[in-house]
């Protein structure tokens, strides 16, 4: 091949490989800044422990394209500590991800960011969702509102709701099913379904902890107190140590007004499991109820100083530190809270 004629090809070839890298530069997406590696993880253990600027590093990592739906999911587990605006339109956004996972994640975090009365808005349009784990984790997020405050999805919650029983009635010989199935149903005051779906469970694992706190409830809705009670009663006999059972015994106490009784086997169970929250928190209710108020902050401070992320037991005690007048303590409560998180509704009210 004649020299000139090599030339005028390399020069055709380099000019076609010019254009093609243009029009490539121009229809790129603008790359996202680049973080660290480690920046997901320490946002994810700095929001989990509440760390002053947890909320903004969790709102940034939100705001990220590039992570794996099931990192994206684990974000939304700390996101109901840290409300705002910017959270809600986070979550919001979530809900129409490509990935499942990611929406049931969003649908869990709204279900505790928003109250009742505006829940079904922003949830009701998942019932229609096309994936069925989606559309069951919008009814489990809507389930026990009043009619009022389902409003216009009224109807597709009902059609959702029947789709997901029918659903798990099909798993009878998963336990787990069984007993998620028996709570729907007693939801719904369909006793004798709920029954049915418990003795499935229980044929499978008798010694379900979920299944028999389900089973009292239902006793308890049926008006068979003493039934109800024998349960628990002969339960707590062969696992005397368990926490879960006595929680649950100072739960029924509370439900049958002995709240004198409920706070031995609350404390127990306080005991028995220190770094369950949800145990602690219950607990100080109690003694609030009980007029224990010192007592009360004594038991929701512990709380915060195990997981000072725990925006519940922060709001709690701020309340019941206004009560007794001790604004110097809630002052410190607020400033720590905006610190973790300055966009905070609460941080609003002021004192």
């Amino acid at each position: 091949m004649p020299l000139r004629r090599r030339y005028l090809i390399a020069l055709v070839l380099l000019i076609l490989a010019s254009v093609l890298v243009g029009y490539l530069w121009r229809d790129a997406p603008p790359s996202q800044p680049s973080l660290p590696p480690q920046s997901y993880a320490k946002a994810l253990r700095q929001a989990h422990e509440g760390q002053p600027g947890a909320a903004r590093v969790l709102y940034q990592q939100l705001q990220r394209n590039d992570l794996a739906p099931i990192r994206r999911a684990a974000l939304y587990v700390e996101l109901p500590n840290y409300p705002s605006p910017q959270a809600l339109k986070l979550a919001r956004l979530d809900l129409e991800h490509g990935d499942p996972l990611v929406r049931r994640a969003a649908i869990a975090s709204i279900r505790r960011l928003l109250p009742p009365a505006q829940r079904s808005l922003v949830l009701g349009p998942l019932l229609e969702d096309s994936e069925q784990s989606v559309r069951f984790a919008a009814v489990d997020a809507l389930l026990g509102l009043d009619p009022d405050a389902i409003g216009l999805y009224f109807g597709p919650l009902q059609h959702a709701l029947e789709q997901y029983q029918q659903a798990l009635t099909a798993q009878a010989d998963d336990a787990a099913a069984q007993v998620h199935l028996a709570r729907l149903y007693l939801h719904e005051h369909d006793y004798e379904h709920a029954a049915a779906a418990l003795r499935r469970s229980l044929e499978i694992a008798p010694d379900d902890l979920d299944a028999l706190a389900i089973q009292v409830r239902l006793l308890e809705r049926q008006g068979e107190h003493d039934a109800s009670r024998q349960v628990l009663a002969k339960a707590l006999a062969l696992q005397p140590d368990s926490a879960f059972l006595q929680h649950e015994l100072g739960l029924w106490l509370t439900r049958h007004e002995q709240q004198e009784y409920a706070l031995l086997a609350l404390s127990r169970a306080v005991e028995l499991a220190p770094d369950n929250a949800d145990y602690r928190y219950v607990l100080a209710v109690t003694l609030h109820a009980l007029d224990q108020v010192e007592a009360a902050q004594k038991q929701l401070q512990t709380l915060l100083d195990r997981q000072p992320a725990n925006r519940r037991a922060r709001v709690l005690l701020i309340q019941y530190w206004k009560e007794t007048g001790q604004l110097q303590n809630v002052q410190v409560l607020l400033a720590e809270l905006e610190r973790q998180n300055p966009d905070d509704p609460l941080l609003q009210q002021g004192l």
